[in-house]
């Protein structure tokens, strides 16, 4: 067997061509597991900032909205936070950022990072779901709103148009365009 300044000799003097190749698919092979490793760890830190974007949205309206439980001109006195409900003999579930209740109403809150169209879809579906697995409040006036930090210009066109509240953060308070609420 060679020693490494023979492979060495043989890679910059031309000597021997196969173990300039063998040491040529060797470097590559390494390569490739390093650049499988990198990318790796860029999705795993990618997870972690959109995990953290997520939480920062859901701490500050979480914050806004325990500090005062009116929404839509409703004074609200119980909240409930990130909690899921299911029902299996419906082969239901639903996972539910925020609520707000009063004796006559409920408000569903979406919170989002940077909400889209998407999201606008998601939370009137949330909404059937919601009625559901909670018979209890079938005789309650169902609200939906969607709070975000950023909103595209479409995506509050659609939460206008559909009758849901739109709820963002400009600057360090917050502001609701609940004008166009509805009862769902």
């Amino acid at each position: 067997m060679r020693s490494k300044t023979d492979l060495e000799k043989a890679l910059f003097e031309g000597e021997d061509q196969d173990l300039t190749n063998i040491w040529i698919q060797a470097l590559h092979e390494k390569n490739e597991k390093l650049n499988q490793k990198i990318e790796e760890a860029l999705k795993e830190l990618d997870d972690e900032f959109s995990i953290s974007e997520e939480e920062v949205a859901e701490s500050f309206f979480t914050n806004f909205f325990s500090n005062g439980m009116s929404f839509a001109g409703k004074e609200y006195n119980m909240i409930t936070y990130k909690y899921i409900r299911s029902n299996r003999k419906l082969n239901l579930r639903g996972v539910f950022d925020f609520t707000l209740n009063n004796s006559d109403s409920v408000m569903l809150i979406e919170i989002e990072y940077q909400a889209n169209k998407n999201n606008v879809a998601e939370l009137l579906n949330k909404a059937c779901v919601f009625r559901q697995l909670h018979p209890i409040y079938a005789n309650r006036d169902l609200y939906l709103g969607l709070a975000a930090l950023h909103f595209d210009t479409e995506t509050e066109q659609e939460s206008i148009k559909q009758g849901i509240a739109i709820i963002k953060q400009v600057g360090d308070s917050v502001i609701i365009n609940d004008a166009h609420l509805k009862v769902f």
